[in-house]
């Protein structure tokens, strides 16, 4: 066995140490031969490895991964074209430069040497030159290899590290949209003269959009639909403090109800309200989030109907016979300027006619042709689900937004509340 593992290292020169080719496999089954090219290669400043054949050069090549790899084509046993392809089929991520030396110089059998692995060839007799010249060639081949596997194994433990981060995220935002949701516990509710529904679905883990409802004085009701502009996180945590200021769990929070002094609450003018949240968004929420709202004061005994409307798409009106109505002044949304009035208007309930407060989400919801359902789809589709009552009529408004928009995801958050109003019994 002529393999040297101590007797021919050598420290390699301070060129060397730079270099990425520091070990050097010599494969030869001529003793002579490769002393000669060990004497020339270590006095490069290379370590220097010896093999008699092919097979004891594997053995090698799992202990040390060589840099380069010297090795003769013709050898009894395992020959240099085999022994290149064992080569590259080791494990490992380290690239070995192979150099074959060869009498052959035919194409035939170059292509042969290249499609076992082979990155250069050598004809013997070896020219220490072009030796010199070759290995140089092959430092910056391995050079360019370990600095390409080194920039792939950081952008691979980047993208570990991204997918750790979108994980973690994605696991916070579904805690989120749980807690978003937690904002309306109630998706209905009855009342003696008739029942509430709410829907509240976000285009993404969690949106902007938020529909409640809240008691006021006896008999009335205050009902909300908010748009906040934007999508997200951000979006979301103003939709929740939002809430708190039109609490129905903490009267004295919600800037809607004024306290008498009987202690009781009543609804203060919704216009007024709604220049109130315009003033608290402006000079305590440091944001650049604005929102549209509309916001109602039924009574639940009359039907009578007080609304203000801050850019919000008009309410809906249902009347018992089908007929639509959708009318309001329009408005300008909360949170853009300082100064800004609100006009309310009003409009009455008749047993059998319902409102409905719906988020842009709706009527601007697109088909695969980019066209918008609009206000005029919007009836058309209430038309045809007129005998359809309380959370069934949002689910099937649901099902038929997908299908208007071609089972595409919606792009906008999609929220509504619907009041039906049946009127006071006459026991009442």
């Amino acid at each position: 066995m002529s393999t040297a593992l101590s007797d021919n290292r050598q420290q390699p020169t301070a060129d060397a140490e730079q270099s990425p080719v520091q070990r050097v496999l010599i494969v030869d089954d001529s003793r002579l031969q490769r002393k000669i090219l060990s004497s020339s290669v270590k006095r490069w400043g290379f370590e220097v490895y010896e093999a008699a054949s092919g097979e004891e050069a594997l053995n090698l090549c799992a202990q040390l991964q060589p840099d380069l790899v010297l090795s003769d084509w013709m050898m009894p046993g395992m020959n240099g074209l085999e022994f290149c392809d064992a080569f590259r089929s080791l494990p490992g991520d380290r690239y070995g430069y192979f150099i074959l030396l060869t009498s052959k110089s035919e194409k035939d059998e170059v292509a042969m040497g290249l499609e076992a692995g082979a990155d250069d060839f050598l004809t013997k007799p070896v020219d220490a030159n072009e030796l010199r010249a070759r290995i140089t060639a092959g430092e910056r081949i391995v050079r360019m290899q370990r600095e390409l596997t080194e920039k792939n194994r950081l952008i691979s433990e980047t993208l570990d590290e991204l997918q750790r981060l979108y994980d973690s995220l994605d696991n916070d935002l579904l805690e989120a949209k749980k807690l978003q949701q937690s904002l309306i516990p109630v998706r209905h509710k009855a009342f003696a003269s008739g029942d509430v529904s709410l829907m509240l679905r976000s285009s993404g883990h969690v949106g902007g959009d938020l529909v409640g409802f809240f008691p006021a004085e006896e008999d009335h009701l205050g009902l909300y639909s908010i748009d906040v502009s934007g999508h997200g996180i951000s979006s979301a945590l103003m939709t929740a403090r939002l809430a708190g200021y039109l609490s129905a769990s903490a009267p004295d929070q919600n800037v809607a109800l004024g306290k008498g002094e009987d202690d009781t609450y009543h609804f203060l003018p919704p216009a007024a309200v709604i220049e109130t949240l315009n003033n608290l968004v402006l000079d305590e929420m440091e944001t650049e989030h604005y929102f549209t709202l509309l916001l109602a004061d039924l009574n639940l005994k009359t039907g009578e109907v007080r609304m203000a409307q801050a850019g919000h798409p008009h309410p809906v009106i249902q009347r018992a016979d089908g007929r639509i109505e959708q009318t309001g002044p329009g408005g300008f949304p909360v949170g853009l300027m300082s100064g800004i009035t609100f006009t309310e208007f009003e409009t009455r309930l008749h047993p059998g006619d319902r409102l409905l407060l719906l988020s842009d989400g709706v009527i601007e919801c697109p088909a695969e042709d980019d066209t918008m359902l609009d206000e005029s789809g919007l009836e058309d589709m209430l038309r045809q689900l007129h005998d359809t009552k309380g959370p069934a009529l949002f689910e099937a408004l649901l099902w038929q937004l997908g299908e208007f928009a071609g089972g595409q995801a919606f792009p906008d958050d999609v929220s509504g509340i619907l009041f039906e109003f049946q009127g006071v019994p006459a026991s009442t």
